[in-house]
């Protein structure tokens, strides 16, 4: 990843003009809201964003297009980083799942509610189950299921009910 990046979210950065996002990754919403250990707001999506960035900058991860798209979206990759020192060395990490794993990241849903990567959905699963990053806090502000009530909403408003969505 270029030393040039600039992140935009938990999940997404650009760098010159190309925008790049993590793929099967979901970062928490920018705007949406936690309450922390101390009892004090905190953004969510300032938090996975700064998980972000400290694993890049530890981790130095080289990335890989994952799938090429017709249409001007972001470029979705894979990002694995070979540490050589530390715990870690001689291991392979791979990004998404150390966000996930963490607790600072989501497994992507497709609009099925399918997980767009079952490995990271697993890993949600974990992380939730040991309460890990954000899940440790009950108000957690999930974003899929922040996102998946906004299709529902939108779609209510139209008139339209998408495949594998219930209103």
């Amino acid at each position: 990843m270029a030393e040039t990046a600039h992140f935009e979210t938990g999940d997404s950065w650009l760098v010159e003009n190309t925008r790049y996002r993590l793929y099967g990754v979901q970062a928490c919403l920018r705007g949406t809201t936690f309450t922390n250990a101390s009892g004090q707001k905190r953004d969510c999506g300032e938090a996975g964003l700064a998980m972000l960035v400290g694993l890049v900058r530890d981790l130095k991860p080289m990335c890989t297009p994952v799938l090429e798209s017709a249409h001007a979206g972001p470029v979705l990759v894979t990002c694995l980083a070979f540490p050589k020192t530390g715990k870690a060395a001689g291991s392979r990490i791979d990004v998404g799942t150390a966000l996930i794993a963490s607790g600072f990241a989501f497994a992507a849903l497709k609009p099925d509610g399918k997980p767009v990567h079952l490995p990271y959905f697993v890993a949600e699963l974990d992380a939730k189950r040991a309460k890990s990053g954000l899940w440790a806090f009950p108000d957690l502000p999930e974003p899929n299921a922040i996102i998946f009530k906004a299709i529902r909403d939108q779609q209510a408003r139209s008139g339209n009910s998408p495949v594998g969505v219930r209103p």
